[in-house]
Order: C-alpha cells, then sequence, then structure tokens
C-alpha cells in the first residue's frame, strides 16, 4: 500500500483516538548500555540493521555521532530480487536494511545495537513496524563476523531478561549474505521529504527520541549519502 495513504490515515486515527500519546511519535525505550561490546580496532567497520521502513532507520543512524555513512537497502535475499518492488511483494527474503560505516573510536557496535532496539524501532513485533506490514519489514541483524554475532545475542538476552519491553524480542540474528543499496530516490529520503506526512509522522519522531534519549550521541547535521553522477 502507499505509504503516504497509510501515513493521512494512520494522522486522521491519532487525532482522533490518540490525542495525547500519539499514534507513532512513541517515546524511546531506555535501555541499559551492552555488559558485553565489540572490540573492533579497524578505522571503520559496518554494519547491517533492518526494522521497518528503511527510511527512518537511515535517519536515526544519520543522526548519530560516530557514523560515516548510512545507506538504505536490501539484505537477506538474493542480488537478483534486490529491486524495490519485488523487496515489497514479500517473498524475495530480502528486508530492508540498512548499512552503517562508522568509527569504531566514537561509536561502537553495542552502542549502535542501543540506539536500534531504543529508538530506531520496535524490536518485539513481528514482521510489523508501524503501518509497514510484511517479511520485508522484519526485526533483523545481519552479522559480519563472530564478535557482532556474539555482542547481539548477548544484547537480545540482556534485554529479555531485564524485562524492558513488555514482549519479547523478536529480532532475527542471521549471517550477511550480501547488502544491495537501494534506488537513489531511496537515499537520504527523510532529510529530503520532511513534509511527507509518512516521515512527519513515523520518522523525524524517531530523530527527536534520539535526541532526547542519548543527547550524547546526537549529531545535529546528518550525514547523507553522496548524489549519484
Amino acid at each position: 500500500m502507499n505509504r503516504i495513504l497509510i501515513a493521512a490515515a494512520a494522522l486522521a486515527i491519532a487525532s482522533w483516538s490518540f490525542p495525547d500519546s500519539g499514534f507513532a511519535a512513541d517515546r524511546a525505550v531506555k535501555l541499559p548500555p551492552p555488559v558485553q561490546d565489540a572490540h573492533d580496532t579497524a578505522a571503520t567497520e559496518t554494519a547491517v540493521f533492518a526494522g521497518g521502513c528503511f527510511w527512518g532507520v537511515q535517519a536515526v543512524f544519520q543522526h548519530t555521532k560516530g557514523v560515516l555513512n548510512a545507506v538504505s537497502g536490501y539484505a537477506g535475499g538474493d542480488q537478483r530480487t534486490a529491486r524495490y518492488e519485488l523487496v515489497g511483494t514479500g517473498r524475495t527474503g530480502h528486508a530492508e536494511s540498512v548499512q552503517v560505516t562508522y568509527d569504531p573510536k566514537q561509536v561502537s557496535f553495542g552502542t549502535l545495537l542501543q540506539i536500534y532496539f531504543s529508538v530506531a524501532h520496535d524490536p518485539t513485533t513481528l514482521n510489523r513496524q508501524g503501518p509497514d506490514a510484511g517479511p520485508q519489514y522484519r526485526s533483523a541483524l545481519f552479522y559480519r563476523n563472530a564478535e557482532q554475532k556474539r555482542v547481539a545475542e548477548s544484547y537480545i538476552a540482556q534485554l529479555n531478561a531485564a524485562k524492558v519491553f513488555p514482549s519479547r524480542i523478536v529480532t532475527e540474528v542471521g549471517p550477511l549474505t550480501g547488502f544491495y543499496p537501494a534506488e537513489a530516490y531511496h537515499q537520504n529520503y527523510a532529510t529530503r521529504h520532511p513534509d511527507s506526512p509518512y516521515i512527519a509522522t513515523f520518522d523525524l519522531p524517531k530523530i527527536v527520541n534520539l535526541k532526547a534519549a542519548l543527547p550524547q550521541l546526537y549529531r545535529e547535521q546528518p550525514v547523507l549519502v553522496p548524489a549519484q553522477p
């Protein structure tokens, strides 16, 4: 379904049924930092996160200090089907994902996980985020190495044990077999379309939540994907 139509309907529902709390602008969940973290020594590292529509996840990480680049794309399926119109069918195995390149001296993989679980999406909803439903919108972490796998699984166990969410985390943790950048018009979408009803309803509140919950990690000017020639 067209995301603009979904957002318009959501705005109407929010103003009628949830006048005080808001339909999509949920507050960030305050989470403890991970007990275990990665010990990265390289100058840069990458991590791939999936959590609903990639517009909002990308925007959150673009406003995170220490992030050098955040690219919207597809992970979990084959390169031949890594196209928006095919991924949208929910039958390709792909999830809308964001590949984050970061400086581990400024922000650790564990801290990125803390942002991912507390601000970027709701890790307790299965194959759904906000108005978007289907396996392409699932919560998933695609690890690049054993270290990322260890830290991700440890943090999920830590959060489940602490019962910081009303239900258990459903985030998949699986190996990254390939990341395929999305079409150019998807890149920097939240920055380029702040007045879109969908962005205003479901994504801009995430950036507000990042600034409120983790101000030491917030950057005012997002790091954007360079325009393709």
